[in-house]
């Protein structure tokens, strides 16, 4: 369960980071491509605020009980700001992103429009010489076939020119209109959004853009408070684990033959000694004996220093309360085993237990 807790909580650290590392490239680009006269301050800039957003963030949720009323406004009115900065920023990245790549399309298309029309003026200008020519033939009598046919001579070069003009303007449409189906690639998606809903390009692009900006930043401040819950919870299952495992534990979970991994404080001997301090007279055992086996007990090496020395100390003290039957031994020695005690939790058993029988045999 707590390792299930751990690798979840990791992953959602991941997936913070990926995301506000995204936000934040796309903010930092498109704030330098805003203010394009100043591009490495504005990215500097943008990036030591991106930082300190995260960390803020991160700042209320930990310590929001904590900090007072003025911090608790500014630095989340702060942290509102910046996460509509970067918002602009990340707008002016894809809308930048956008017009590159449709401002050959824009282009291309504008330059066909004008064609187009051109194309539709000489087609007119074609229809009136030709009504002009027909009228003009109309009005001379019959017989001038001479006069018609020189009439015809006059119009024909400029009918001849416009057909010229009209065949160039139609191949070169032709060719746009190819070129347009290559350039619409990158934006044809949006062309088919735009015409299912009947609008204009700018605009759908404009709606997606909006969508992304406010999904992306937020989810990316979200992501970091919800990898510090995370967290918390796992330090608080791990230290409930540790807690429990404590309290579960017994003299021979921790110095026994099962847990190979540490190392017992004393060897067998040592610990039938201990035994024989711990019935305390009632097999009848004399106190002489008693003294003689808690004096001839060893800490085995591989304890620290310091524990091994406050341990010989006790055991130097009680002997010496033992052998001249002192009603009690000095405190300071007894703090002294538990204060050092205290450093190495997995000790502890044996230091009660130790203490127990010096009470029993004082």
């Amino acid at each position: 369960m707590f390792e299930q807790s751990k690798n979840f909580s990791n992953l959602v650290g991941i997936s913070a980071l990926l995301i506000a590392f995204s936000a934040a490239f796309f903010s930092v680009f498109g704030l330098s491509k805003l203010f394009a006269g100043a591009e490495l301050s504005v990215i500097i800039m943008a990036s030591s605020l991106e930082f300190g957003k995260l960390v803020a963030a991160s700042f209320l949720y930990r310590y929001w009980d904590r900090i007072n009323l003025l911090q608790k406004f500014y630095m989340t009115f702060a942290t509102v700001v910046l996460v509509i900065i970067t918002s602009a920023g990340i707008f002016g990245f894809l809308s930048n992103a956008y017009q590159g790549a449709t401002v050959e399309f824009e282009k291309e298309s504008t330059n066909l429009i004008f064609k187009e029309d051109r194309l539709k003026q000489l087609q007119q200008d074609k229809l009136y010489l030709k009504e002009e020519l027909d009228q003009a033939i109309a009005d001379l009598p019959d017989n001038y076939r001479t006069a018609r046919r020189k009439l015809r001579e006059d119009y024909q070069p400029q009918i001849s020119e416009i057909n010229k003009q009209m065949i160039d303007l139609k191949g070169e449409i032709g060719e746009l209109k190819t070129a347009l189906v290559e350039t619409g690639v990158d934006v044809g998606p949006v062309i088919y959004l735009a015409r299912t809903f009947q609008t204009d390009i700018d605009t759908v692009v404009k709606f997606f853009i909006f969508i992304l900006i406010f999904v992306f930043d937020p989810m990316a401040v979200m992501f970091v408070i919800s990898y510090n819950v995370a967290l918390e919870n796992r330090d608080e299952e791990e230290a409930e684990k540790l807690y429990i495992n404590e309290k579960k534990k017994r003299w021979w979970e921790v110095y026994g033959e099962k847990k190979k991994e540490d190392t017992p404080m004393y060897t067998e001997e040592d610990e039938q000694r201990m035994d024989i301090i711990g019935q305390n007279g009632n097999d009848g055992i004399e106190e002489k004996e008693q003294l003689k086996n808690f004096k001839e007990l060893k800490v085995r090496p591989g304890t620290p220093d310091d524990l091994k020395l406050a341990i010989q100390t006790f055991i130097k003290q009680a002997v010496i309360v033992g052998e001249y039957e002192l009603d009690s031994m000095p405190t300071e020695y007894t703090e002294n085993l538990l204060q050092t005690m205290s450093k190495y939790p997995e000790y502890s058993l044996l230091t009660l237990e130790l203490i127990d029988i010096i009470n029993q045999n004082k």
